[in-house]
Parts: C-alpha cells; sequence; structure tokens
C-alpha cells in the first residue's frame, strides 16, 4: 500500500479581505459588516496558522488568493468598473473585492487515488451557488487547482457541478472522510441541508450524490446525513461548523445532523472502527459551539501517533468550553491558533484548509512552488507588509488604487510561487 499523508492547502488571505456582510446565515459575518478590516493582520495570522502546523510535522501547502475586485463581475451585471458600482451598488462592489476565496474549504471536494475508481486524485471544485461573492470562485479555483495538479495521470481536476439551486455545493466543508490510515480505502461523509424559512440550506443531496458518482465510490464507501434546521437557524451554515473527522476519530455535536444517532450507526457500519466524541448540548449550546468555532478546528495526527486538535483562540476564552475541550481523552493536545480577522467573518482554522490526500509519487507531482518552507514563509510574511494594508473601510473599496495594488501584489506572488500567468490581468493583451 502506497505511503500517503493528508496535506493542508491553505488559502493564502487575498488584499481586499473586508467586511461585508454578505453572507445570510453566517452570524458572525452578518455581525460585523460595515466594521473596518485589517487585511495585513488576516494574511499574517494566516501564515502564523501555516508556519505552526508545519513546525509540529504536518504536511502544509497555499493556495493563492483570487484576484478582486472581480471587474468581469461588474461588467455582467451593467457597471461600468469600481467607481459606477460603488455609486450605484456598493453593495455588489463589496462582493466583487471578497476575498472568501481564502476559506480554501470551500474550494473543492477531493477524493484520494485510493478511493477513486480509475486511481486518480479527484477534485470536484465548489459552484458555491447560494452566495453571488461566492459563485464567482469556481472558474479561478478550477485554473488554480489545474496548475498546481497538472499531471494528468495522476490528477483530475473536474469541472463544477451545474450552478443550479438543485446542484448548490459548497465543497468538502461539507465533506467528511474516515480510514485507519490515508493510504488505505475509506469511507465518505457527504452532509446536505435544506432552507429553514430563515436561513438557506447551502449544500444540495443531488449535489452529494452527484460528487460521489463522480470520484466513483462504491455504494458501501459513502453515507449521506441531513444537516439539523436547530443548527442551521443557530448560525451552522457547513458543517465543519458542527463536526470534524479524521481517520477514525469523529467529534461532532449531538445535534448536528437529523437523527443523528441514526448518522452514526450509518458510518459505524460502513466504517467499524469508527471512534466517535459527541458533545451534548448540555456541554456546549449551539450558540457556544457557533461563537467559538470549537468544531471548525482541525483534529490532526501526528507522526508519533499524538492526537492534536487545532482551536480557535476563541475557544479558550470561554472557561467552561476550555474545560470541556481539554477534557476530551482521546485528544492528547490542544493547540490555540489567532484567527481573529478571519474569525470576525465567520471563518475558523478549518474553514482555511482544503485537505488533500497525496502518496509519495502524487506529492513529488505537485507543483514544487506551494510547498510551505521556512524560506517561503519568510517571502510571504515580506510581500504580505509590502502589498497589504492595515486597514479597508466599506468606502476604501472604491479606492482606484485598490485595483493596481491588488495586481502587483499578485503579479509578484506568481513570481514567488512560480505559478505562471494565471490571473486575467496577467493573459491580457
Amino acid at each position: 500500500m502506497a505511503e500517503a499523508l493528508e496535506v493542508n492547502f491553505d488559502g493564502l488571505v487575498g488584499p481586499t479581505h473586508n467586511y461585508a456582510g454578505l453572507s445570510l446565515g453566517n452570524l458572525a459575518s452578518e455581525a460585523h459588516r460595515h466594521h473596518v478590516s485589517n487585511p495585513r493582520a488576516a494574511a499574517l495570522e494566516g501564515l502564523a496558522k501555516m508556519r505552526h502546523l508545519a513546525g509540529i510535522g504536518l504536511a502544509q501547502a497555499v493556495l493563492p488568493p483570487q484576484e478582486r475586485p472581480d471587474l468581469d463581475l461588474l461588467g455582467r451585471l451593467g457597471l461600468a468598473g469600481v467607481p459606477e458600482a460603488h455609486a450605484r451598488s456598493p453593495q455588489l462592489l463589496a462582493a466583487a473585492c471578497s476575498s472568501s476565496s481564502m476559506w480554501a474549504a470551500n474550494a473543492a471536494t477531493t477524493c484520494p487515488s485510493v478511493d477513486s475508481a480509475d486511481h486518480r486524485v479527484k477534485f470536484v471544485p465548489a459552484n458555491l451557488y447560494s452566495e453571488l461573492h461566492r459563485s464567482i470562485e469556481a472558474r479561478a479555483t478550477t485554473v488554480h487547482l489545474e496548475t498546481i495538479f497538472a499531471d494528468r495521470h495522476l490528477f483530475d481536476v473536474q469541472h463544477p457541478l451545474p450552478a443550479t439551486v438543485e446542484l448548490r455545493d459548497e465543497g468538502a466543508a461539507n465533506h467528511s472522510r474516515f480510514c485507519m490510515e490515508y493510504g488505505q480505502p475509506g469511507v465518505h461523509l457527504f452532509v446536505w441541508s435544506e432552507s429553514t424559512g430563515r436561513y438557506p440550506g447551502r449544500q444540495s443531496r443531488s449535489a452529494c450524490e452527484s460528487v460521489a458518482r463522480r470520484f466513483g465510490l462504491e455504494p458501501g464507501r459513502r453515507v449521506y446525513a441531513r444537516q439539523s434546521d436547530e443548527a442551521i437557524n443557530a448560525g451552522v451554515f457547513h458543517n465543519d461548523v458542527i463536526a470534524v473527522g479524521n481517520l477514525d476519530l469523529l467529534l461532532y455535536h449531538e445535534d448536528a445532523w437529523v437523527n443523528a444517532q441514526a448518522v452514526i450507526d450509518r458510518l459505524r457500519h460502513a466504517f467499524e472502527p469508527l471512534r466517535c466524541i459527541r458533545i451534548s448540548r448540555q456541554q456546549l449550546s449551539l450558540t457556544e459551539a457557533v461563537q467559538t468555532y470549537l468544531f471548525n478546528s482541525q483534529l490532526v495526527r501526528l507522526a508519533d501517533g499524538q492526537v492534536i486538535l487545532i482551536c480557535p483562540d476563541e475557544c479558550r476564552r470561554i472557561d467552561r468550553v476550555q474545560e470541556l475541550v481539554e477534557q476530551i481523552d482521546i485528544i492528547d493536545a490542544v493547540h490555540y491558533v489567532t484567527m481573529r480577522q478571519s474569525m470576525c467573518n465567520g471563518g475558523g482554522p478549518a474553514c482555511m484548509r482544503l485537505r488533500v490526500v497525496l502518496t509519495e509519487a502524487e506529492r513529488r507531482a505537485v507543483h514544487p512552488g506551494v510547498w510551505w518552507s521556512p524560506a517561503l514563509d519568510e517571502q510571504l510574511v515580506d510581500w504580505v507588509h509590502r502589498h497589504y494594508r492595515d486597514r479597508l473601510a466599506p468606502v476604501d473599496l472604491a479606492d482606484p488604487d485598490l485595483i493596481a495594488q491588488g495586481r502587483a501584489a499578485l503579479d509578484e506572488l506568481t513570481g514567488i510561487l512560480g505559478l505562471g500567468s494565471i490571473y486575467p490581468f496577467q493573459r491580457a493583451g
């Protein structure tokens, strides 16, 4: 069996990181609407998280941000550039400037070669149909993944599902895989949701089923679960806000899914060794789960077998939550990371990364420039300090200099990462 590792591909925060409150049902995003953001701090916090994970021995890589503002979107909406967009519809301008591609858990759903029908690593980029500012990501995500995973003998970067309400797809944030070792066949959990009347359900069952078919998963290796209305109404817009799994472990809240015990029974029928950590509503309310993003932690296993939970710093600001986390006996240690800028927009540590299981041969075929190293980290920190603003208010999105500054930053970044001309402005003319 080929030795395989789970690699975290973290999204770099873009220069236009801002708080526009665009995401209905994301309570943190709504609460910070029109606040002043700090793109520089956001990017540095993301890099610090990558540095920490690499420092404890995990495989780490980076995904580039997308170009913003998206002038093509404004043109398709009949708006002739940033000044007109600001004058006529500041909210549409904010959508065109969103840095939400930083949350790479929504970039795609992935399947390792050991599970896929043709034994290639599969990527289905998410169409992100539910939100305008996210729906514009799919095309660039596909280009970026095709560039990073370019070997067609080993990797299969597919087209997103058709962008329809019946096939709304939010990527790996609603997908988990369970196995004993990464290189062994696994069981896939797909979570879907319905609109509650208060908030939209962002992942359709049809999308989950379509992705599973594209992977070529055998029937016994896929389990479907419906997210509970109670969780959605509490601000749980993706499954990774209420459950996290890795290898043979699953940490979940009892209100995560409709008939949660039946979901666990189906998972154990498909994967008998599964170890479950159930958090009751008495131990942690849904409100506290959303406030602290406990379940948006990264559950990881180190080379020596230690199980580590990488939690947002917010988990230790409420004493009973910190006590709960640190008393889970299956977890050997809890590490806290500061991601305040992302958290204010509703994204914790797990939101920032796309998990990709790769064999040694597949890792060698990944574009070399995206692998984390101390030297790359130093370059990126310097790059952020030189190109990113430390203050971005809503009115600043209309600043004509923002386009030029962003393009200069991304042009230099593609040189640092060796990615070539992946952005439309680099290919124009």
